[in-house]
């Protein structure tokens, strides 16, 4: 009797496993903070769910990545989530991926072709319209609250390869061009400093150097803010006196806001956009009907109400 039970649930956990979804995932990269909270939530939602998943690096290197999403359709995963290393050029994958009859999933960036993906394919984010736009009318609120009636901004973009870098840098300049504004903002230069911590201290370093004069620096994430607020501060700059704005509400990003350096950030849900593709992906491999674009809404975080989002990310 004992023998049969054994062999029972034996077998009743084989058929378990074999009935649990495969997700093959590929992540632009991993080294990137908000990035690895959004992967660290589809490993730990995929528990919950009963899938497994493979989760890969591409490194920021597309051809890598169109590779991994080739090896996950050869190894017979049941779908695939993807994280563009470049949203300017996911065709490609969307080709492989409807040739081989595999689900797909674009999660965070969005994909070029986001409005002719066939039906086995979605896409699940935040609506970037809505992240930049919270940022800089917020920023336009404090320079008006300081009795400023102009303002000169530097504008750092994300990789400009990135739909979200270039849409958040759209939205600062529809806010400040509009009528909502309330203070008539000169961006004296805007470059890319590619989401990098690194690259943004470099950057707003080099700004410094030019020794002209400005109001606010308006970052299209939390990293290039942090970076930039590195420089100022190495440049002697009093952060009391100085607007930082970024996106994401990363936790060094609400450190830095805690410590009085970052002045606003947008939460951007991680977390819950790495659950919503991982759900997305297992009902397109079931046959279900989804809809082809999720969004998680972006949320503004202030000194006001930070506390309630330092632990979500």
């Amino acid at each position: 009797m004992k023998k049969t039970l054994i062999l029972a649930s034996f077998a009743a956990l084989m058929a378990s496993s074999a009935m649990a979804t495969t997700v093959g995932v590929s992540m632009a990269v991993f080294d990137d903070n908000f990035l690895t909270v959004l992967r660290n939530g589809i490993q730990a939602d995929a528990k919950k769910m009963g899938a497994t998943v493979q989760v890969e690096d591409a490194k920021n290197d597309m051809a890598k990545q169109l590779d991994q999403v080739k090896n996950f359709i050869a190894s017979g995963v049941d779908a695939i989530i993807v994280n563009p290393v470049d949203t300017s050029a996911t065709q490609a994958i969307s080709d492989a991926a409807a040739a081989a009859k595999v689900p797909l999933v674009y999660v965070n960036r969005q994909p070029i072709n986001v409005d002719s993906l066939p039906p086995t394919q979605a896409f699940v984010a935040s609506n970037e319209v809505d992240s930049g736009t919270l940022e800089t009318t917020e920023i336009c609120k404090l320079l008006k609250a300081e009795g400023k009636t102009t303002a000169s901004v530097y504008v750092m973009e994300g990789q400009l390869s990135n739909q979200a870098a270039v849409q958040r840098t759209k939205d600062i300049h529809d806010v400040i061009s509009g009528p909502n504004c309330g203070v008539k903002i000169t961006i004296i230069d805007q470059q890319t400093a590619n989401w990098s911590r690194a690259d943004a201290q470099n950057l707003m370093t080099n700004w410094l150097s030019t020794n002209k004069p400005f109001d606010a620096v308006i970052a299209n994430n939390d990293e290039m803010a942090i970076g930039a607020i590195q420089a100022l501060k190495a440049g002697g700059i009093d952060m009391k006196k100085m607007i930082v704005g970024g996106i994401d509400a990363t936790q060094d990003g609400l450190a830095a806001m805690q410590a009085g350096d970052l002045k606003v950030t947008v939460f951007q849900n991680a977390a819950g956009q790495g659950a919503g593709a991982l759900e997305t992906a297992i009902k397109l491999s079931k046959g279900e009907k989804v809809d082809q674009k999720v969004y998680v809404p972006f949320e503004l975080v202030t000194p006001a109400n930070m506390d309630k989002y330092m632990k979500k990310n």
